[in-house]
């Protein structure tokens, strides 16, 4: 046993049921709750992938209030087009950069969801319609941020390819299909990236809420996949509190949420969840911000102009032209004869 794991062992043997149940959702819209007393610090995390909103003042789902002043890097859907890993692992570095400048110690992204529709309002924050560029790329963005020490969110697992309706709608898709398209590019990028935490869809996924899918979140992402972060939900995203934990959901965001640190509380006291299933929670989320928030104590500060430099770099690398040599337009006899 690695003195890390005695460690998370022994502050968790100190933790009351409540402190316990508490942690299992946010302090607010964008910390994790902490308890000093127990050497649990309050984490920050917020919106990526492309450029950090670091929000100053009320915080909200549309980005209106104040932001710190952040470079913006290319979207997922324009960086993609490069098809240049070591690229995007330098685009994660000086992401990495600006959230220790701002003590930040998880940024949400990068989106490897599969685009399927045009409609899918968040298709400039996904990679691409092949996911296997989608995993390659995911997977070095995600190691050249955590290479800073900053966590990343893998987002958003899984299926998640339209806004309509996103809260409710149900996602079919057969078993092969699942695994060839929707979760080829997430398997990548858990297995070469190693995301620190995995940000559930709103959407269900065959019936189930992905945020209590326990064969998305257990079988296929903890066991098969080998993943040793957390999962946190996609802000609102939560359905059935006790359910979550039980298929593999750690954390709810945003937070407070009093009434379901309550239904932890009554779950495990009236034996319908294991303590062993809330205690193996907070060991995975507290393994990721004990290692976090040790990346945050010194001060740092990244150079503005050379991150701007950077994120022009990366668009010139990411702008593409077809070049006409010979190839087309196709033949007008034989067998193209009249096509177009």
């Amino acid at each position: 046993m690695n003195k890390n794991h005695t460690d998370i062992q022994e502050i968790i043997s100190r933790m009351t049921l409540e402190q316990k149940a508490r942690m299992c959702s946010g302090k607010d819209f964008w910390h994790l709750e902490g308890f000093e007393e127990l050497g649990i610090p309050s984490i920050m995390v917020t919106d990526g992938p492309h450029g950090l909103r670091k929000q100053t003042g009320t915080a909200d789902h549309a980005g209106l209030a104040d932001s710190v002043p952040a470079v913006c890097f290319p979207t997922a859907s324009a960086a993609a087009s490069s098809w240049d890993e070591a690229l995007l692992q330098e685009m994660g570095e000086h992401l990495g950069d600006e959230c220790r400048q701002e003590k930040v110690a998880i940024l949400l992204g990068p989106g490897a969801n599969v685009k399927r529709s045009p409609l899918c309002g968040r298709n400039f924050e996904y990679f691409s319609e092949d996911p296997f560029l989608s995993g390659k790329l995911a997977a070095a963005m995600i190691r050249g941020v955590q290479s800073r020490g900053i966590g990343t969110s893998l987002k958003h697992f899984a299926a998640n390819n339209q806004e309509k309706r996103r809260m409710s709608i149900d996602t079919l898709v057969d078993d092969r299909a699942l695994r060839e398209i929707y979760l080829a590019g997430f398997e990548i990028a858990v297995k070469e990236g190693k995301p620190d935490t995995v940000m559930n869809a709103y959407n269900r996924l065959n019936g189930e809420f992905c945020s209590e899918h326990s064969q998305l979140l257990t079988e296929i992402l903890k066991n098969e996949w080998g993943h040793e972060g957390f999962v946190v939900t996609d802000w609102g995203a939560e359905n059935d509190r006790v359910q979550g934990l039980k298929a593999g959901q750690e954390l709810e965001m945003p937070g407070p949420a009093p009434d379901n640190t309550r239904l932890i509380i009554k779950a495990v006291d009236e034996g319908e969840l294991d303590l062993a299933v809330l205690d193996a929670a907070i060991a995975r989320m507290l393994s990721v911000i004990l290692k976090t928030s040790s990346s945050l104590e010194d001060e740092f500060q990244y150079d503005e102009q050379a991150h701007h430099d950077k994120a022009r770099q990366i668009l010139r690398e990411s702008a593409v032209l077809f070049k006409k040599t010979g190839i087309l337009p196709p033949a007008t006899s034989g067998l193209l004869a009249g096509v177009g």
